[in-house]
């Protein structure tokens, strides 16, 4: 505290314009802190001499360490194409040739339905059948009235025949005669007539049994038994047996390049197909706007009617760039992607960062253009670990 305070009226003295007068003082306290200036001296000397020696093995070591190991990445080579061939696959479906709603022409009361859903069946085979009693009542009362007609008519030719005998002799008059060669006439028209709506009750009898008109499965049973249907309602659904069709819609432009009778690759089930294109529709379809195109599937597949399908179409794109694994892209700024490329810099590699292009993605690979020099390496994988500039070594492919 002594010295402190010595300095400050030393300083106060001195901008007065005096000096300071010496303070008295004992020999004990003077030596006192000459002894405590030598020790601080001291202390000082010796920080400013290890913290020195500190500064200089720390420099020294840096110098002696060695540098970090080049870190090891998976690369690729960047190999410069003149186009590469774009897919694109357009969905489908699977149909049967033939499906069809089947329904009663006439209404009536539905008696019974041979067949379930799935079922199996054959061309003509019986599937529904509408009550028949009505039909049958009226047929059996054509029938008795044709009997009668047939009776009528016999008796009206043995009394004609009668006549023109007793005619001959004068016991006849030509007029009863004619009247009952009329009559037999007549009968024989209403005869015609009976007979004719026999045959209709008979044929509209045999449209009462619903059968199938080909082979097929049963997909669908609208109507139960017992239910009252009017002419036309769908009873059920018959799809036929046999080899599919696939139906797939593609653009008119597109359309335009398909050729009848070459064969194209499907994709179903993950199965490549190869099926021959039977047709193009000439219409687009409403709902789409695309052209259907018909193919004819193997006779062996077993398909089931609406299952979805794919084609795969393929065409040139002259577009200059080169394939890389998507594992090697680098988002970059503004829609632009980076890679990581490698140059060799004396007996080292170094990364070097480069912008590309992606102009088609295609599973794991990606097609790309940019400042890539054809045959480039290029780091495939693990990019977050890697930054531009870095260090790096390169393991065999």
């Amino acid at each position: 505290m002594l010295r402190p305070l010595t300095l400050r009226l030393s300083r106060l003295t001195l901008r007065n314009g005096h000096l300071p007068m010496p303070s008295p003082s004992s020999p004990s306290t003077t030596s006192r802190q000459r002894v405590r200036t030598a020790a601080g001296a001291a202390v000082a000397l010796l920080l400013a001499v290890g913290l020195s020696s500190l500064l200089h093995w720390r420099a020294g070591a840096s110098d002696a360490r060695e540098p970090a190991a080049a870190l090891p990445v998976a690369t690729t080579v960047f190999e410069q194409n003149a186009g590469y061939a774009e897919e694109r696959r357009f969905l489908g479906v699977t149909e049967a040739p033939r499906r069809t709603d089947l329904g009663f022409e006439s209404g009536g009361l539905l008696d019974r339905v041979e067949v379930n859903e799935g079922t199996e069946v054959e061309a003509g085979q019986l599937l529904a059948e509408q009550d028949p009693r009505l039909l049958q009542s009226r047929r059996s009362a054509a029938a008795a009235e044709l009997e009668t007609l047939q009776a009528d008519l016999e008796l009206a030719h043995l009394k004609a025949q009668r006549q023109r005998d007793l005619q001959a002799s004068g016991a006849v008059s030509r007029e009863a005669f004619d009247e009952t060669r009329l009559r037999a006439q007549a009968l024989e028209s209403q005869r015609k007539s009976v007979a004719a709506q026999l045959e209709r009750l008979d044929i509209e009898l045999e449209k009462l049994a619903l059968r199938a008109p080909y082979n097929g499965v049963v997909a669908a049973l609208y109507t139960d038994p017992g239910a009252v249907v009017s002419p036309g309602t769908p009873i059920l659904r018959l799809i036929q047996a046999g080899p599919r069709e696939a139906h797939v819609g593609v653009p008119p432009e597109l359309a335009a390049d398909l050729t009848p009778g070459k064969v194209y690759p499907l994709q179903w089930r993950g199965q490549t197909l190869n099926a021959p294109l039977r047709a193009v529709r000439p219409d687009l379809d409403p709902a789409s706007r695309t052209a259907v195109a018909v193919f004819e599937l193997p006779e062996t597949l077993a398909a089931l009617d609406g299952e979805a399908i794919t084609l795969q179409l393929q065409r040139h794109i002259p577009e200059p760039g080169g394939w890389l694994p998507v594992s090697a892209l680098l988002e970059g700024q503004r829609g632009v992607w980076n890679v990581l490329a490698l140059k060799q810099q004396d007996s080292h590699w170094l990364t070097v960062r480069e912008a590309v292009e992606v102009l088609e993605l295609r599973g794991d690979r990606a097609y790309v253009r940019g400042t890539l020099a054809d045959g480039a390496r290029v780091v495939a994988d693990g990019l977050h670990r890697i930054a531009a500039g870095s260090a790096v070594q390169p393991l065999e492919p």
